[in-house]
């Protein structure tokens, strides 16, 4: 099992990464605007309940996972594991199974839902992109590179580097060319629920 890097190093590397995913550079002053973004707060408490809980500290656990209900707008089960570099884009309406497991640099945004279905729960690889509104249900894997478009609902395994939309998602037909590497270089910031690029960006 991968080692889990320190309090510090983890919050600073969510706010780094959010940075690099608002402003597309992670200096210092980025790295402030970022630290006052939406669904920052809830990053922040996320870590510290995860935090908690590897010091056995039940009491601070439990109140960190209501404060993220209270401050950030979500709800992130005790017992939620997600690597480095782990932004919510926007955290309103977010809620994550406790049983849930994420690798590193994983991107979600609001409305969000990655539950349990017949007491199992979704893994996620590493650079994953959920979009607004998705729904990831149950015992399924969502490989590295993958992107959930807006309000998908995902009830099967997705492929590694695939696009999954729709309801239930579909893995779209791969492509390629410069429009597609464009995309995977910047995360798959946007995908709608057909595939596109969302108009709604940040500021």
């Amino acid at each position: 099992m991968k080692r889990r890097n320190g309090l510090w190093t983890l919050v600073s590397g969510d706010i780094r990464a959010k940075a690099a995913w608002l402003y597309d550079r992670d200096d210092r002053n980025a790295c402030l605007r970022a630290l006052f973004a939406d669904g920052t707060a809830a990053m922040l408490l996320y870590r510290c309940m995860q935090w908690a809980g590897t010091k056995k500290l039940a009491p601070l656990e439990m109140l960190f996972n209501k404060l993220c209900v209270l401050g950030g707008g979500c709800v992130i089960g005790r017992g939620a594991e997600f690597g480095e570099r782990f932004v919510l884009i926007h955290s309103n309406g977010v809620v994550i199974n406790g049983a849930v497991r994420g690798g590193d640099d994983v991107r979600l945004e609001h409305q969000v839902t990655i539950g349990a279905e017949g007491g199992e729960s979704p893994q996620l690889g590493n650079n994953v992109f959920v979009g607004a509104g998705a729904k990831i249900l149950g015992s399924v894997h969502i490989g590295d590179d993958a992107k959930i478009g807006a309000n998908a609902v995902v009830t099967k395994s997705v492929s590694c580097g695939a696009t999954a939309v729709g309801v239930p998602a579909r893995e779209l037909p791969r492509s390629s060319g410069t429009a597609d590497s464009d995309s995977k270089a910047r995360g798959g910031k946007y995908i709608g629920q057909h595939g596109d690029k969302d108009s709604n960006q940040n500021p």
